[in-house]
């Protein structure tokens, strides 16, 4: 039914890239979901530059077509979002692989109040071929568990390309991904922005084509985790860095006494020494984390929260890394005066190098730390 302003309640979106063998099938099969059940709307095809003449097919299949000059996947859904007519889009792959004719379980969703309705592929059954293996058991399972975990998003199969969203809400986010990992940004900026997010059970098939499909498995696949580790911080910088800097600590200190046993293995100076670089590693990606947490109030790029990192005070850092540099360069001055005890001559390691390098440490969190406090003020600043 037409929304109560007659605007057209459902935009079918398909994003189109030569898909001259299909377009007309999903045409005609969205036309007939929306004359079979009542529902007021149209199909709207986004082409990226098709050379096959789907744009042809399409248009004299009744659908209005749109060019989209910016390549990719991403692109061409982001065009057609800011030219759909219509209350709601369901968008899917005008490759025949997915059921233009069981799309009210989407639209009920939203009508309903749902913001965002993804589908779920393995909720509703993969046909036999339609899924690479590779996708099936490996890349889609991690990938949206990892977008679980991160942002606690109630969705299962991230990448399913069905999937309807209130059009509004959807351009209120800004999505700016051209690329395959649209499908991330969507759902993980709905999610963060606190938007209606679920969704229902949806089929694939093998789709219609000839030609290799677009999807690129290890290059996409890396552009959907990058996308996913950019936005969740504490993933990416806080938590490596505070296991490294938690672990470089324990071991450190007990080899900072003296060498031990540890399950059979002797621990000495050169484990020491590898958990000071631990130490400085997990300090340099906690310092990243927080200037992400700081430049992201600012631009909004991921939600922030009310953690230390995000109020932090410059000068209490300043302070902080100056008492570390102080306090290594006094270790260093005592080793030089333990050194001229020896007239300068040569040092037995075991009894030099446990206090130099404790020394080397403290002075290069202490100078990084001092340094981060002035790039923690720049990033402060706000943009005009």
């Amino acid at each position: 039914m037409p929304a109560d302003d007659g605007q057209l309640e459902v935009t079918i979106l398909m994003p189109c890239l030569n898909e001259a063998e299909t377009i007309a099938v999903c045409i005609d099969k969205a036309y007939a979901f929306l004359r079979d059940n009542a529902v007021c709307g149209e199909v709207l095809v986004a082409d990226n530059g098709s050379s096959d003449g789907s744009r042809q097919i399409a248009a004299e299949h009744g659908a209005r077509v749109i060019d989209v000059t910016e390549r990719g996947y991403g692109a061409a859904l982001i065009g057609g979002c800011h030219a759909a007519y219509g209350k709601y889009v369901i968008m899917g792959d005008a490759d025949d692989s997915y059921d233009f004719g069981a799309l009210m379980p989407f639209i009920n969703n939203l009508r309903s109040g749902d913001d965002l309705v993804v589908g779920n592929r393995f909720m509703g059954g993969i046909a036999k071929g339609a899924m690479p293996p590779l996708h099936r058991y490996l890349g889609n399972p991690v990938l949206s568990g990892l977008g679980r975990v991160f942002f606690k998003c109630p969705i299962r199969d991230f990448h399913c390309g069905l999937r309807g969203y209130n059009t509004e809400r959807m351009r209120g986010l800004g999505l700016r991904t051209t690329g395959m990992e649209y499908a991330s940004e969507m759902v993980v900026q709905s999610t963060i922005n606190g938007y209606r997010v679920s969704e229902v059970p949806t089929t694939l098939s093998r789709d219609g084509r000839s030609h290799p499909p677009h999807l690129r498995s290890w290059r996409d696949g890396w552009r959907h985790l990058k996308f996913l580790l950019i936005h969740s911080p504490n993933w990416l910088f806080f938590y490596p860095g505070a296991a490294l800097i938690a672990i470089g600590l324990i071991f450190g200190a007990i080899t900072e006494a003296s060498r031990i046993n540890f399950l059979g293995v002797f621990l000495d100076l050169n484990t020491l020494l590898y958990c000071c670089a631990m130490i400085i590693v997990g300090f340099n990606l906690i310092s990243f984390h927080a200037f992400t947490k700081i430049y992201a109030m600012h631009v909004r790029f991921i939600k922030t929260d009310n953690s230390v990192f995000t109020r932090i005070n410059a000068e209490a850092c300043a302070i902080t890394g100056l008492v570390l540099f102080f306090v290594g360069m006094a270790m260093t001055v005592l080793a030089f005066i333990l050194w001229g005890r020896e007239s300068f001559g040569d040092l037995v390691p075991e009894n030099f190098m446990r206090l130099t390098i404790p020394a080397i440490t403290l002075i290069v969190v202490g100078v990084q730390l001092l340094f981060s406090s002035f790039f923690v003020e720049i990033l402060k600043i706000k943009m005009k």
